[in-house]
């Protein structure tokens, strides 16, 4: 949960400055487990190696394969900015954002032109980020309820639109709708593979505990679409007889640990600071 080097942030500062998503609102809960982000960020990224377009952005345009550990850090940090990170702050990293994709372009192995600022293919990657991390978190930490898997949608709004997802779900109906329609293009592939394979035994967690990261790569299959995990790439990949409690285990267990100074620590901090401003 900590920004990787270069990228320190005090989420702390400017007191009382609000965060694109809402204070105490079910992304500041389920971004705070640490568990539920790990299987809900790999869960979302299958879905988007899954389609074709985003695939090949991601794969050939990123430094995953040389150093997933400091790529999924980056990912993680951006994602703590634009649920805990003043307004300001999470609009300017947006920005830069949408600029460095503004150079991302080029063609898929069947020749199809894509390029990474493409509406269609954000509201693809916005969806599948909003469903993997609100899904590990209601079937690993706590049962969400209908209206809490809406608003976890509805929160991502702000963020959605300044990335360019204007049309990214604002639902859990919605995410289905576009669910239903993308299905019949997404595809199996050696990435999806080899995606799996890094995941698992990449140096993420200390050695003795790299049973448990492969653990939770499972959980991440688990829980993707039925149409993904019909795919032979992770057929039977998923969890074993008895391995789901184990994950609710660790995942209810991580939610009670201290947060320290994490960022949603920091975050509630920088909004307290304005509360006691204000009496």
């Amino acid at each position: 949960m900590k920004p990787p080097p270069g990228m320190a942030f005090d989420f702390s500062q400017p007191a009382g400055e609000p965060a694109l998503a809402p204070a105490g609102g079910v992304s500041w809960r389920v971004f705070a487990n640490p568990v539920a982000l790990f299987v809900g960020g790999v869960a979302a990224v299958l879905l988007e190696l899954a389609e074709p377009s985003v695939r090949a952005g991601v794969w050939d345009h990123s430094g995953f394969r040389r150093d997933p550990g400091l790529r999924l850090r980056r990912t993680g940090y951006a994602a703590m900015m634009t649920v805990y990170g003043p307004r300001s702050a999470a609009q300017e990293m947006i920005a830069r954002v949408v600029r460095m994709h503004g150079n991302v372009e080029g063609a898929t192995s069947a020749g199809l032109p894509y390029r990474a600022n493409d509406p269609r293919l954000l509201d693809w990657v916005h969806a599948t980020a909003a469903f993997g991390f609100t899904e590990a978190y209601h079937r690993y930490v706590r049962p969400l309820s209908a209206a809490d898997k809406d608003a976890a949608f509805a929160e991502g709004q702000h963020s959605a639109h300044l990335y360019g997802a204007h049309g990214a779900p604002r639902s859990w109906a919605e995410w289905e709708a576009l669910l239903a329609a993308t299905t019949p293009g997404l595809e199996g592939s050696a990435v999806l593979d080899e995606f799996l394979g890094i995941m698992a035994g990449a140096p993420l967690l200390p050695a003795p505990l790299r049973p448990l990261q492969r653990l939770l790569v499972r959980a991440a299959v688990e829980i993707s679409p039925a149409a993904l995990r019909s795919m032979p790439q992770l057929r039977g990949r998923g969890l074993r007889l008895g391995e789901a409690a184990l994950v609710r285990a660790l995942a209810q267990a991580a939610g009670l640990l201290p947060l320290g100074d994490s960022p949603p620590a920091q975050a509630a901090r920088r909004l307290a600071a304005s509360r006691d401003r204000d009496r």
